[in-house]
Formats: C-alpha cells, sequence, structure tokens
C-alpha cells in the first residue's frame, strides 16, 4: 500500500513547490545594494574608450543607472521613454553597457539617439554582477551620496516612473545629505 501512495505524496510535494515556485514575482525581490554605496568601478566609455569613469561620478546628484544592451529585445522598448525622461527631465542617465559588443551599442545609440549622459563599457559583465545585475534591463537610483537607493528590474513603465522613481528622486533631491531617509 505504502509503495502504491508513495509516488502520489512525492508528486504532491513536488507540485505545491512548483506552484509557490511559479507565483514568485523576481520583480519583487529587493537588491542587497539598497542602503549600501554604490559598488567601485573604473570601466572605459562607451563613446570614448580612452576616458574611465568610476563611482565618484554620482556623487553630488541624484542619479539614475541603466543596465542595457544592444542585443536586449526589452532594452530597446524601454528606450524611447529613456529619450523623453532624458529630454524633459534634468536627471543624469547613466548607462552601464551589460556583456555587448561595443559596434553593436554604439550602433543602437546611433540609430535611437542616446539618453545617456555617459556609458560605461562592461563587457565581460564583472561589474554588473557588482551591481546585482540578472538581466538587462535594469535601472537603479543612485542618491547625491552615491547610496544605491533602488532597484527596477526589467523595462522601465509610464506607472513606474510617475509612481515610483519620479517621487524618489524628488524626495531625495529634498533630504539634505545628513538626514536619513
Amino acid at each position: 500500500m505504502f509503495r502504491a501512495v508513495l509516488p502520489l505524496v512525492i508528486f504532491a510535494i513536488l507540485m505545491v513547490f512548483l506552484y509557490i515556485g511559479l507565483s514568485l514575482d523576481p520583480r519583487a525581490k529587493e537588491s542587497v545594494l539598497i542602503g549600501k554605496p554604490a559598488p567601485r568601478f573604473n570601466l572605459p566609455l562607451l563613446e570614448r574608450p580612452n576616458e574611465h569613469l568610476n563611482e565618484q561620478v554620482f556623487l553630488g546628484q541624484v542619479s539614475l543607472v541603466n543596465a542595457w544592451a544592444s542585443w536586449c529585445v526589452s532594452c530597446r522598448h524601454e528606450h524611447p521613454l529613456l529619450m523623453q525622461l532624458a529630454k524633459h527631465t534634468d536627471i543624469p542617465i547613466y548607462g552601464l553597457n551589460y556583456k555587448d559588443e561595443v559596434a553593436d551599442a554604439l550602433q543602437v545609440l546611433r540609430q535611437q539617439g542616446s539618453p545617456y549622459v555617459a556609458n560605461f563599457v562592461d563587457t565581460r559583465g564583472r561589474v554588473g554582477m557588482d551591481w546585482g545585475v540578472i538581466g538587462t534591463p535594469e535601472t537603479f537610483v543612485v542618491d547625491q551620496q552615491g547610496i544605491v537607493r533602488y532597484k527596477h528590474t526589467g523595462p522601465l513603465t509610464v506607472a513606474v516612473l510617475e509612481t515610483e522613481i519620479l517621487p524618489l528622486i524628488e524626495k531625495l533631491r529634498n533630504t539634505s545629505p545628513n538626514q536619513s531617509l
């Protein structure tokens, strides 16, 4: 009797785990970087490979960091929204070109325009790993002290910008460096 029921019990347990796993939202997972300094890096710029920037570029301003790649279909869907954000706001957007070919990335920016103040080239994905990038696109908000305050996984939408990112940026801009959030 036990041998006949055992496969059904195992199947039922597997179905419970499958149901739980499929009901989780991977975007709901909060980044371990939230509240911590932006990871250290020293990367060449996409448009000017002889120049390098590091995490110090974020100091003194609230910034967006957008991990993207030319091969990323969702990034292409998100791109017009980033272009509008860059055109209509003074929010600096930095690109983290993730595991991409430089020529392909440059071609996308030539064709679609660039919303980025600067693009860091992370060909091997090591810096992206430090940021916790698991796929593109991903967008981070970094405050004036270089602290990561927010992470969005997946393509940005108008709703996410209006309800989450823009209010947070406004709050961060109105918070003095000695105040805590």
